[in-house]
């Protein structure tokens, strides 16, 4: 699978995940935030130690400069996951961080999706973005399964 395709993949499987916290009652969305951490948190790794230093490697200035911001929100992201984490469920700032958490996601998806990787499709080829998304793939299959290791759910 290319790189893009499995960054896509991703991507719909959080989009999901938000649905579910959309159509449910808050009471059960602390349980489905420890999902959308795993797969963030996941994510994030492979597109930050893969993906992301490709592109800023070989990628021309306006890639680079949009892969920059990609990365500044993924800092964002990540506090506000460490910040959930911490929280009770029943803390009354879990449920505003969640909204706030899954906008500034949404948000990253269509700049990522809308305007990065039509840039890396022009810039890369598909053996490139091939490679990527087996090196992405490997990576993210050790994470996954240390990411259950260390959990206890």
């Amino acid at each position: 699978m290319n790189a893009i395709e499995l960054l896509k993949e991703d991507h719909d499987k959080v989009d999901k995940l938000f649905q579910q916290v959309k159509a449910t009652e808050e009471s059960e969305h602390s349980a489905i935030f420890e999902k959308i951490n795993k797969e963030l948190e996941v994510h994030t790794h492979i597109e930050e130690t893969i993906f992301y230093p490709r592109m800023l490697e070989e990628g021309d200035e306006e890639l680079q400069s949009i892969v920059k911001e990609g990365i500044e929100e993924h800092r964002q992201a990540k506090m506000f996951l460490r910040e959930l984490s911490a929280l009770a469920e029943d803390s009354e700032k879990f449920e505003p961080k969640l909204k706030v958490l899954m906008e500034d996601i949404e948000h990253h998806v269509q700049e990522e999706e809308g305007d990065m990787f039509k840039m890396i499709e022009k810039q890369f080829d598909a053996a490139v973005l091939e490679e990527l998304g087996s090196e992405m793939e490997a990576e993210k299959k050790k994470a996954m399964k240390s990411k259950s290791a260390g959990s206890s759910k």
